[in-house]
């Protein structure tokens, strides 16, 4: 039994409370209050001096690719480049130390922070490296190739309308299946590998619980299989979201939570003005974006998935989207009530005050990506370009989510921004609309109480009280006052009351972890 003292302890409720001293035993917290009126039956507990520190209730993250994460956080990253020439370097690096990797593939490739204020193309890839090379575009929705990968792509890749040849850029679904094409060169050791180290990047945000959506295409859906033998082993809470519209694929694997991105996406996005909007673009009157499916496609998908009992996720970017996702939502009700789904819409970025209302009125959930409010990679003057002023200051209505009572979860849709709770707690509270400025408590509950709510896990872990798992982040300042939020020092991360420390594990230690987990904890996806 450890008693924890003499720091700041934010239990994150609605009311939120500040105390002093917390007992924890056996991974879960057992009284929270101040020191002097600590119970007599805690009195000879170890003391643990926290030295003026803040505390709060371990982060979640409500929308990420964690094995897409994982993947580019072992292989490349252009996105700080800011030239042509320093992503040269960074793939000539990868490289030189990869040399038996069959392909190179990287993440982050954007025209808005290089000097030559363009995207690559094929032409300038194949100067970078002759090697089969694809980067994937910084808003996970588009990818360049060099020749050399062009050519190892499938005759159905290449004859896509979404495949640029010429210029060797993949959109839409040549994207997707170009994609899967070419995950499958990559060695699943690789994969696996990578999970640990993708998990200790994770703790080191002081996050906790983990809201991914896994499957982009590996034959025999390997790689959601993977993601469900193994995360029983990482110290994070992961909840797995089966990327895919196959409802029998769903039950084969044995998942209760289904949607995401990928292939599930419902529209495209601003950074290839394809996200799908009701009015068009400012700069293209012709373009209204694209929608995936029709209305049809993605009420049958709800509606199926509803009828199981499984919680759904859909990723929604622009207003169109938006109305298609909340018209599916509120066509699987009429089929099947349910109160207490709490179905979530990912990003939301572009909503009417009406959609959002009908969207509170169903008890949707909210994935937002506060990051994306403050993003280098699309930043205002882009957004201003196709979408006008008003639409642009409009977009992720923070303020009116929460006026309207909407649960709204924060998350980094990793690898898009990497994952960082306290960043998205910053833009959350400095939106550049005041009208959509949330409070200090209001985003710091949407990465601690609001991401366990969306999972149904409010009764074990969320906030700093009695009778919850003890995972708690120890903060080198109280986010509630401090100036320079996103910089805020993470000092430890805590999991069922036990301080994380990094470690590196084999694959073999990894997959008997997880094993062994399984049977003893019972600790299941």
């Amino acid at each position: 039994m450890k008693l924890y003292t003499n720091a700041a302890f934010l239990t994150c409720e609605e009311e939120n409370n500040v105390y002093n001293a917390m007992v924890e035993h056996k991974g879960f917290i057992k009284w929270i209050g101040n020191e002097e009126e600590l119970p007599s039956q805690y009195a000879k507990a170890k003391k643990i001096d926290l030295k003026g520190a803040t505390v709060t209730p371990a982060f979640g993250d409500t929308h990420m690719h964690f094995g897409s994460l994982c993947v580019f956080k072992n292989t490349f990253f252009v996105t700080d480049a800011c030239n042509f020439a320093e992503a040269a370097a960074e793939v000539k690096k990868y490289s030189d130390s990869h040399k038996k990797a069959k392909i190179l593939m990287g993440y982050g490739t954007t025209a808005h922070t290089v000097e030559e204020k363009r995207l690559p193309v094929k032409a300038d890839l194949d100067k970078w490296s002759d090697r089969p090379l694809i980067i994937i575009k910084y808003d996970g929705h588009a990818a360049v190739c060099n020749s050399a990968m062009m050519e190892l792509l499938s005759d159905k890749v290449k004859a896509d309308p979404g495949c640029d040849a010429e210029n060797g850029w993949l959109y839409q679904n040549a994207y997707y299946d170009g994609v899967n094409e070419a995950t499958a060169f990559i060695p699943t050791m690789d994969i696996i590998r990578g999970l640990a180290g993708g998990a200790d990047y994770l703790a080191s945000q002081g996050i906790g619980l983990v809201h991914t959506v896994e499957g982009v295409g590996f034959a025999n859906d390997l790689d959601v299989d993977m993601i469900k033998l193994l995360t029983p082993a990482l110290p994070q809470a992961f909840r797995v979201f089966f990327q895919t519209m196959d409802l029998k694929a769903v039950k084969k694997h044995g998942f209760t939570r289904v949607g995401g991105c990928f292939k599930l996406a419902l529209d495209g996005c601003f950074g290839s003005e394809d996200a799908a909007l009701l009015r068009p673009y400012t700069n293209d009157p012709e373009n209204k974006g694209v929608l995936n499916y029709t209305q049809e496609q993605v009420n049958a998908f709800a509606i199926g998935a509803n009828r199981e009992g499984w919680q759904i996720t859909m990723h929604a970017i622009g207003d169109a989207a938006v109305e298609q996702c909340i018209t599916a939502y509120e066509a699987a009700y009429a089929d099947k009530p349910w109160d207490d789904a709490r179905h979530i819409m990912i990003h939301v970025c572009m909503a009417s005050e009406e959609q959002l209302k009908r969207a509170a009125k169903i008890k949707l959930c909210i994935a937002a990506q506060s990051p994306f409010i403050y993003w280098r990679e699309e930043p205002d003057e882009y957004l201003c370009s196709i979408l006008g002023r008003e639409r642009t200051d409009s977009l992720n209505a923070l303020g009116t989510m929460h006026k309207l009572g909407i649960v709204v979860g924060d998350g980094s849709d990793g690898p898009c921004t990497l994952p960082k709770p306290l960043r998205g707690m910053h833009c959350s509270v400095n939106h550049p609309n005041p009208n959509e400025r949330i409070s200090r408590l209001q985003a710091l509950r949407m990465i601690t109480a609001n991401p366990a709510y969306m999972s149904h896990e409010e009764n074990l872990r969320g906030t700093l009280t009695a009778g919850k798992i003890a995972d708690f982040v120890v903060l080198a300042e109280n986010p509630l006052i401090s100036p320079d939020i996103e910089n805020i020092e993470i000092k430890a991360l805590y999991l069922h009351g036990k301080e994380y420390k990094s470690r590196r594990t084999g694959v073999a230690a990894l997959v008997l972890k997880a094993i062994t987990n399984r049977i003893f904890l019972k600790k299941f996806i």
